[in-house]
């Protein structure tokens, strides 16, 4: 990763403007935020669909900032990753309902006793164990597809050669670095604060934890292109 990219840059208060633009109207307007929450609570799904459509891409475009030193540029796709995102969000939503319905129930089943915290952890665990490795190599997956169309809006309609993509997965980082070292150290922690949270809250509180996705996708792939120097340490 180049140093020199890391040095703030004009567009870099553009970028956060915009995100403060985006989230102080909820703040200084109750009646917007009041909106907003009933909205959410009749339409979790659409909701959840338009909140990592937004700033998962966002936390990707800082990705691409990190290691490239912009935000954009040609072929990097922001209309078809905030699709794909999208559709990720449907499928996280579901599976937040799924394992916070389920995993409950299993610790009841097993007489384990129920706080807060634990209950919280226990989700975390399983959904991040179970889910979230398929989450991220589809991320990775679509990124590639993404990628070969040159970034084409249009290449959401077109099939993905899934198979093909993940053989040319770099399977050392993906291991190494995405699973082995992110899920237990970064995702089961922050996950656990997502399921203390009211349902209401966790999409909105995952799709940001989805700009911190855009920073560790972008280490993993700086990685991945200057042959694995942190990955020793991983293994």
């Amino acid at each position: 990763m180049n140093i020199q990219n890391l040095r703030l840059r004009p567009a870099d208060a553009l970028f956060l403007l915009a995100g403060i633009l985006l989230f102080l109207p909820f703040f200084v307007f109750p009646g917007l935020y009041a909106a907003y929450a009933a909205f959410n609570k009749a339409h979790p799904f659409l909701m959840s669909f338009v909140k990592f459509a937004l700033l998962a891409t966002a936390g990707e475009s800082l990705g691409l900032r990190i290691r490239s030193g912009a935000y954009h540029r040609p072929g990097f796709g922001l209309l078809p990753r905030a699709a794909y995102w999208g559709l990720f969000g449907l499928a996280i939503q579901a599976a937040f309902i799924v394992f916070a319905s389920g995993v409950p129930q299993a610790l009841e089943k097993l007489s384990l006793p129920s706080f807060p915290v634990l209950t919280a952890f226990a989700i975390s665990l399983s959904m991040n164990a179970v889910f979230a490795p398929v989450l991220m190599i589809a991320h990775k997956v679509t990124d590639a597809h993404i990628l070969e169309h040159g970034g084409s809006a249009a290449c959401v309609l077109r099939p993905v050669e899934a198979g093909r993509h993940l053989a040319e997965l770099d399977w050392k980082v993906m291991w190494g670095f995405v699973l082995k070292k992110t899920i237990p150290l970064f995702w089961v922690p922050a996950h656990t604060v997502t399921f203390l949270l009211p349902p209401e809250w966790r999409a909105l509180f995952a799709a940001l934890l989805g700009v911190a996705l855009g920073v560790i996708l972008a280490v993993a792939a700086a990685m991945a292109r200057e042959g694995q120097p942190g990955l020793r340490a991983a293994r």
